[in-house]
């Protein structure tokens, strides 16, 4: 994704000098290595844990582990959405190569989801052009509410199109341009690849290890993903303003850390050229604009469920 010029997404407050702006942009390549390394680190850590209590005392008290497992390796989405930003890095290279490895890791490839969240950001909450809104789950009962809760709705989809785009070769959302699209179809074939080749090797191997400390977990830590993701746009006001269109939500530090700083949504989408790492500082100043400010993710799931709710009743009504 090209990066994004603060000046593309407006009405906004004008808050910042351009000197303090420049200031906030500027990216670190060491503050994304720590991110990066800390991140991928408790992912390896946790997975050899559950590999050796799974080993001597079998699967089943290894459960507990993998949902924590789950929690690391689905909220990757993080990396791949920082390096679409080109803002984890100093280096664009370094941004490519991390945003490719966790796209792989969480069945997204990372140059499509680049340009569908630029999309996402030229459009957010235009229900005719936001990507998310388009593809996105419109429940329309409680057992509906639950699958899209469960985010295996969302896993699904976006790996059928990863099968539609390798096989048939062919793109034809419209985020995807035109001379972009035979990347997208390379890109497919070579994710197909790497995950057929690992396929092969489990087989050959007789080793389930994969399954235990990666794809199984990546599907239970839908459930806590999901939900942290809808808090962020979900029952929020229909305009070009993120001051009014996105939720900041109030959190612990863990949660920051392993969100990359993104539950200060507001500020990101606000000011999309700033790195995770500044997004601290950037609420300091811009605080007092924000519309939608969630009290922490329990509550506002609650809000986001009874958002989902409401707009089927009414649609009934």
């Amino acid at each position: 994704m090209s990066d994004v010029t603060t000046d593309e997404f407006a009405p906004r407050p004008k808050l910042l000098t351009p000197a303090m702006l420049q200031a906030l942009c500027r990216r670190s390549n060491l503050q994304g290595a720590l991110r990066t390394l800390g991140h991928y680190g408790a992912i390896i850590a946790m997975g050899t844990l559950i590999w050796l209590v799974a080993s001597a005392y079998g699967v089943l008290p290894a459960l507990p582990l993998m949902l924590l497992q789950g929690v690391l390796v689905a909220f990757l989405f993080m990396a791949v959405h920082e390096t679409a930003h080109k803002t984890a890095f100093d280096s664009r290279a370094l941004n490519v190569a991390v945003g490719t490895i966790s796209g792989f890791v969480i069945g997204l490839p990372y140059e499509y989801y680049g340009l569908f969240h630029w999309e996402h950001h030229r459009h957010t909450q235009d229900p005719d052009r936001d990507p998310e809104l388009i593809v996105g789950p419109k429940p329309r009962s409680e057992t509906q509410l639950a699958i899209a809760y469960s985010g295996l709705q969302q896993v699904a989809g976006r790996l059928r199109l990863l099968l539609k785009h390798a096989v048939t070769g062919q793109v034809t959302v419209p985020w995807v341009p035109a001379g972009r699209r035979a990347g997208i179809v390379r890109e497919a074939r070579y994710y197909v690849a790497g995950y057929a080749l690992l396929l092969f090797g489990s087989l050959v191997l007789h080793s389930a290890l994969l399954l235990w400390v990666w794809v199984l977990p990546l599907l239970l830590g839908q459930l806590i993903l999901r939900p942290y993701l809808y808090a962020e746009h979900v029952g929020c006001d229909h305009t070009r303003s993120a001051f009014q269109n996105t939720r900041t939500t109030f959190t612990t530090r863990f949660v920051h850390w392993l969100a990359w700083n993104m539950p200060y949504h507001v500020e990101h989408h606000a000011y999309p050229s700033v790195p995770f790492h500044a997004l601290p500082q950037l609420h300091e100043i811009v605080d007092g604009e924000i519309t939608h400010r969630g009290q922490g993710y329990i509550a506002v799931t609650r809000q986001t469920r009874a958002w989902f709710r409401a707009q089927w009743e009414g649609n009934e009504g």
